[in-house]
C-alpha cells in the first residue's frame, strides 16, 4: 500500500464521494467482527479459496461498493485472478482468530491508471474489522502483512473508522530501529514501539527502495514477477509473524484486536493465487 499516511488530505473528498459513486450498490457491512464469534481451524485446514468459485467471499471496491461489473475479482483455471483495475478488496464472510495462513501468488502483467509505471501493489489484511470502506472507503480497518514489489512482509496499521465515526482501535507493538533516512524498520530486539497507524518494514526493506515498475532490492526474498511465491501470516494471539518463502522478515506483539476478517488487496496491479488457506496452529513449533 504506496504511501498510505500520505493521503490523509484526500480522506474527507473520497469518503464524501463514495455514497454518490456507489449509490447504486449494496451498502457497507457495517457490523463490526466479533473476536468471540471469530473462527479458529483446530483439526484440519479452513480452505479459504476452493480454487472453483467465491464462495465465503464478497467484493467491497471503493467505486461500486458491493458490485464487481468490471470482474476485478474471478477465478479462472483454477486460480483467483485479481485484475488490479480499481480499489478495494475480496472480503471473507466471516471472521478468524489463531491461524497460519498460507498464499501463494504470483504478479500478472497489467498494471493500471496511474500506477502503470510504479510498483505492483497489494496486500493481505488480517483482523479486519468495522464496515467495508472503513479506511478511506476503500478497504477494512485491519493489519496488513504487505506485497509490493521490494516490500513484501512489511506492516501497515489500517487505520480508519468504525461504523459510528470513531476511530478504530488498532494497535501493534514491533521491536524496531530507524534506517538511514528515518524510516521503521523490524529488528529482532530493538526498540519496543507501539503504532496506531504507520507502517513497520521488513527487516530488509532497501533503504533506496523506489517507486518504480520491477523495483528489486539487494536483500529482497520475494521471487521476480511472474514466479509464485509463499506467503505466511501467523496469527498467535496478541502476535502477528509475516514469512516470505520461508524467510521470517517481520513480527509484531501485542496486536488489538487479535481477530476479524481477511482481505485480499486490489490495488492497480495484477495479482493471481492459487492457494489461501488457514491451518492450525502448531504452537509447539516455536
Amino acid at each position: 500500500m504506496r504511501n498510505l499516511f500520505m493521503r490523509r488530505r484526500d480522506a474527507i473528498c473520497v469518503m464524501c464521494l463514495v455514497p454518490l459513486l456507489a449509490q447504486n450498490a449494496a451498502p457497507p457491512r457495517a457490523a463490526r467482527a466479533d473476536e468471540r464469534e471469530a473462527i479458529t481451524p483446530t483439526d484440519a485446514p479452513i480452505v479459504l479459496f476452493n480454487g472453483k468459485d467465491l464462495t465465503d467471499w464478497y467484493v467491497w471496491m471503493k467505486d461500486t461498493g458491493t458490485s464487481d461489473p468490471r470482474s476485478v475479482f474471478s477465478v479462472r483455471d483454477g486460480l483467483l485472478h485479481v485484475s488490479g483495475d480499481g480499489l478495494g478488496g475480496l472480503t471473507t464472510e466471516k471472521a478468524y482468530r489463531d491461524y497460519h495462513l498460507i498464499a501463494e501468488w504470483k504478479w500478472g502483467t497489467r498494471t493500471w491508471k496511474n500506477r502503470e509505471k510504479s510498483t505492483r501493489d497489494s496486500g493481505i489484511l488480517v483482523h479486519g474489522i468495522g464496515p467495508d470502506g472503513g479506511y478511506s472507503g476503500t478497504w477494512l480497518c485491519s493489519f496488513e502483512s504487505q506485497i509490493i514489489e521490494g516490500g513484501c512482509g512489511d506492516f501497515i496499521v489500517v487505520a480508519g473508522n468504525l461504523a459510528d465515526g470513531s476511530p478504530a482501535p488498532l494497535k501493534l507493538t514491533a521491536e524496531i530501529e530507524l534506517d538511514r533516512d528515518g524510516e521503521t524498520v523490524w529488528k529482532r530486539g530493538g526498540e519496543r514501539r507501539t503504532f496506531e497507524k504507520g507502517r513497520v518494514n521488513w527487516f530488509g526493506r532497501d533503504p533506496d527502495w523506489k517507486d518504480e515498475l520491477g523495483f528489486r532490492g539487494a536483500q529482497d526474498v520475494e521471487k521476480r514477477a511472474g514466479e509464485w511465491n509463499r506467503h505466511e501470516v501467523i496469527c498467535d494471539g496478541p502476535r502477528i509473524i509475516n514469512i516470505i518463502n520461508g524467510t521470517v522478515v517481520n513480527e509484531a506483539v501485542e496486536v488489538s484486536p487479535a481477530a476479524g476478517k481477511i482481505q485480499i488487496q486490489t490495488e492497480l496491479a495484477e495479482i493471481l493465487f492459487r492457494k489461501i488457506e488457514l491451518r492450525p496452529l502448531n504452537r509447539t513449533a516455536r
